[in-house]
């Protein structure tokens, strides 16, 4: 286990060290469990959302994409059971009233050392605001602790104005809301968090084959996005039956994806069966008809649905864990995948006070910036140069040298895995990334 701690505060380091995540309103002294996403943090992060709306909005032709409001009519969680069931047990310290889920209850308390706790008493997690000046009960509003509900509350608009017959998709990406008890394990858990949901409709099923070869379909396109997207290795991930008396008040059956991570095993995605739960709730709450006609009968009825759901900061998490290589004290190497790679190319001149170099390097660097994301490094030699750029995970590195300009107009191409270095002509140079690529 001190290993495994130690290889998270390794990844702790380099993320604040070079620019992936730091701590929330640091120079005020932090806020607890609050983090911000730092220059290179950001394109990562921005990448696997990009490569996520690809695959399952762009490259499908069943899937249609929202982007709703962070806080809505509180009706709509009232409707859809959060206001009633969305809640954890808490225990409470008697010395010094630090409160605990009952789950990750501690021998002692880690406020005061105190043994003695309160019963559970359960604790909802909405974030609770208000809408308009006055701190009124009427004015009472939530930020959404998902972002699946505005899915549900927008199905007939969506249907209407996208003409999509079933079996088909609504998907989202966006930020969520929940006052964990115990958030922590640095992006893992907190407070404020993004996520990438689908809420996948079909027609009410006839028998459980029905709807359980939906949910096999979006149980494989989840574990080839894991494999071929993020790079993660299958041995690494765990499929969790979620047990029946275990399972959310809307849900027939749920998958946890769970990953290896340094602090142990923990969930990384979820893939859930909800039936009509949600549709049917809401109909009924806001007495509108937003039923489904079938275009080939007329007939109406309330659609089922699969939802599979991703966590971004989980997903950034995972890759970072994944790519992560120490065995080389004196060179790390991030082995991110190259199309999630915060730069996929830097381009150093061989000498910083060569004209000749640094001009032509430059002419290179502009004409990679209009492909990829390119960056720029003429700091110290080249070795060191390397170095740094196998820690922030960039896959090529293009240096130009004397021969660049004086003989064949070729630069060399570093390869950050296989160590790689071939001679590439510059006016072939962005293809043969591109290819490298696929």
């Amino acid at each position: 286990m001190a290993e495994k701690n130690d290889l998270m505060d390794k990844i702790v380091s380099l993320c604040k060290r070079r620019g992936f995540v730091f701590p929330g309103s640091e120079i005020y002294g932090g806020m607890a469990n609050s983090w911000d996403y730092g220059p290179l943090g950001v394109e990562l992060k921005n990448n696997i959302k990009q490569a996520w709306w690809s695959r399952f909005v762009k490259q499908r032709d069943d899937m249609v994409g929202i982007d709703a409001a962070l806080i809505m009519n509180p009706k709509v969680w009232q409707a859809s059971g959060h206001l009633q069931n969305f809640s954890d047990p808490l225990v409470e310290c008697k010395k010094c009233h630090m409160r605990y889920r009952q789950d990750k209850l501690p021998e002692k308390c880690e406020g005061c050392g105190g043994k003695e706790f309160s019963e559970a008493k359960m604790f909802n997690l909405m974030f609770q605001t208000y809408i308009g000046p006055a701190q009124e009960q009427a004015n009472v509003a939530y930020f959404r602790p998902e972002t699946a509900q505005a899915m549900f509350v927008d199905f007939k608009n969506v249907l209407d104005t996208s003409r999509k017959q079933l079996p088909f998709g609504i998907a989202q990406q966006g930020k969520a809301f929940r006052n964990e008890i115990t958030p922590g394990n640095f992006i893992f858990r907190t407070r404020e968090f993004e996520q990438m949901e689908i809420e996948y409709f079909i027609k009410p099923p006839q028998n459980d084959e029905d709807w359980n070869n939906v949910f096999e379909m979006w149980r494989g396109e989840m574990k080839a996005w894991m494999t071929e997207v993020l790079g993660l290795k299958w041995e690494h991930v765990h499929e969790l039956e979620v047990p029946k008396d275990e399972l959310a008040h809307y849900s027939k059956r749920t998958i946890d994806f769970e990953y290896h991570f340094p602090f142990g095993v923990s969930e990384l995605y979820g893939l859930a069966y909800r039936t009509d739960f949600d549709l049917k709730n809401h109909m009924e709450s806001s007495k509108q008809d937003i039923r489904y006609t079938d275009p080939q009968s007329g007939e109406k009825f309330i659609p089922h649905c699969i939802e599979p759901t991703w966590g971004v900061d989980r997903s950034v998490l995972a890759v970072l864990c994944e790519a992560y290589d120490d065995s080389n004290p004196e060179n790390i190497i991030l082995h991110l995948p190259a199309k999630l790679a915060p730069y996929t190319v830097a381009v150093f001149p061989l000498l910083k006070n060569k004209e000749q170099l640094v001009g032509k390097a430059r002419e290179v660097y502009k004409d990679l910036q209009k492909h990829f994301n390119v960056a720029w490094d003429d700091r110290g030699n080249v070795g060191k140069r390397y170095y740094s750029q196998d820690e922030i995970g960039t896959p090529f590195c293009v240096t130009v040298d004397f021969d660049t300009v004086e003989k064949d107009d070729c630069v060399t191409v570093r390869n950050r895995d296989t160590k790689e270095q071939p001679r590439i002509k510059i006016s072939e140079l962005a293809d043969y990334i591109k290819k490298s690529l696929q």
